[in-house]
């Protein structure tokens, strides 16, 4: 009977992250806050009720995939180009800023005496892997806080999502480099090597890909679920090659898979139906697998004080980075302040860098915890100075229908299933018509 344990820990995971989600959503902050505390007092931190066992961790692991295709799905390709040089400078001293700011913090907390960690890779790397951690924002609880408040179409509500979606690509890219370096016996010439040629490949493969799927889905008749099934293959396999033939993180592939998806006419409803299978199953487990491998008790009073560091250091970093940015690029003061405050909030991004750090080696368990508490942090205080800093001053707004935020309203319209029917009958109209011109 105990081989389907499983089953049960699946049942109180779910539970458990809703109601706590529930909760949190109540007072107005994100659910993934709700499920990381779910996870914590479910597992060893508290009531010691679930353990992580190699299901939760393998099926957590396609949450990640999953996650990270989503986020490449709701990336714009052609608003990103629009968004030009101010998010692109914007996301890079957004990210520079905490990188070098979690590398220090790390060389000063990471060392015999003070915190010993158990991570397997050099000491290095681990230093600069919890930079990278930092480097992560997460826009949605941004997103949501300023559609709330009737400022997501104004200038600094686009320029904050245009530097969100750059700030990502960075992030995957030093991550990539960071993790293909963990191995000894390459070089970082082979690494950066390696690095080229998988995008060099998922340039072809996805044009190849692009050429395949929007031939396929104007002949013939599919349903809407074929389509989905598809495009998951095509992440899984992507993600695959990159892992395994390239060295590269298989999120890398999972978010490049989303963003070639992002160019098909199908992305709306394709990322809503991703949005489902999150929400339902892959996301709880990923989340609370996070919180299952918090261990409170054994933190020593230098993990409690590298905690109060950590969380104070990347509120900051990128709060200065990104407004240092904005203000290069000419932007008046109370928008700079507004646009480092938007991209303060972690979330499920800097859960999923550290999840792939501890799998490779890079980050201590030790160090965990403190990125747990950093991550609720970050994510609760995000939405409430970012009404604090609309409070007074002037926005100004876009003309309607511009700007990233446009792309970002239809995905969240979706996932709340306005306009799903409109999808279905248009797909049915369009199958229709193939059929009369053939």
């Amino acid at each position: 009977m105990e081989s389907y344990r499983f089953l049960f820990d699946l049942a109180v995971i779910l539970l458990c992250t809703k109601l706590f989600g529930m909760v949190t959503e109540s007072f107005h902050l994100p659910q993934v806050v709700g499920a990381l505390l779910a996870g914590v007092i479910l597992g060893p931190a508290c009531l010691n009720l679930i353990s992580s066992t190699e299901f939760l961790t393998e099926t957590a692991e396609v949450g990640v995939v999953v996650l990270m295709f989503c986020a490449g799905m709701e990336t714009d390709v052609q608003e990103l180009k629009r968004s030009g040089k101010s998010s692109f400078v914007i996301a890079l001293l957004g990210v520079l800023v905490p990188l070098l700011g979690g590398y220090l913090v790390a060389y000063a907390f990471n060392r015999p005496g003070i915190i010993e960690s158990d991570a397997t890779g050099s000491v290095f790397l681990q230093n600069l892997f919890m930079g990278v951690i930092l480097t992560a924002t997460s826009v949605s609880i941004t997103v949501e806080t300023l559609k709330e408040m009737g400022k997501l179409k104004t200038q600094s509500g686009n320029a904050i999502l245009g530097a969100a979606i750059i700030d990502d690509i960075l992030g995957i890219i030093a991550l990539t480099i960071v993790t293909s370096m963990a191995d000894a016996s390459v070089s970082l010439a082979v690494v950066l090597l390696k690095i080229v040629g998988f995008f060099i490949f998922v340039a072809v493969a996805g044009y190849l890909f692009y050429r395949f799927y929007s031939r396929w889905s104007t002949q013939g008749e599919h349903g809407l679920h074929s389509h989905a099934v598809v495009a998951f293959v095509f992440c899984l396999i992507l993600s695959y090659i990159g892992e395994e033939f390239f060295g590269v993180a298989d999120i890398t592939g999972a978010f490049f898979a989303g963003l070639i998806i992002s160019q098909t006419q199908q992305t709306a409803f394709l990322a809503s139906r991703f949005d489902t299978l999150s929400y339902l199953y892959l996301s709880p487990i990923f989340f609370a697998s996070i919180g299952l491998k918090v261990e409170l008790p054994t933190m020593t009073s230098a993990i409690i004080l590298f905690s109060v560091v950590l969380t104070v250091v990347a509120a900051l970093t990128k709060f200065a980075g990104c407004g240092l940015g904005a203000k290069c690029c000419g932007y008046v003061n109370n928008h700079c302040v507004r646009i480092g405050i938007g991209m303060i909030s972690r979330g499920e991004v800097a859960l999923i860098i550290a999840s792939k750090g501890e799998s490779l080696g890079l980050l201590g368990s030790d160090f965990m915890g403190p990125i747990v508490i950093a991550v609720i942090v970050t994510t609760i205080i995000t939405p409430v100075l970012l009404k604090v800093a609309y409070q007074g001053g002037t926005t100004v707004p876009l003309p309607e229908g511009t700007g990233v935020a446009q792309r970002h309203e239809q995905i969240h319209d979706l996932r709340r299933g306005i306009g799903y029917d409109k999808r279905i009958r248009e797909h049915h109209e369009q199958v229709q018509a193939n059929r009369k011109r053939r």
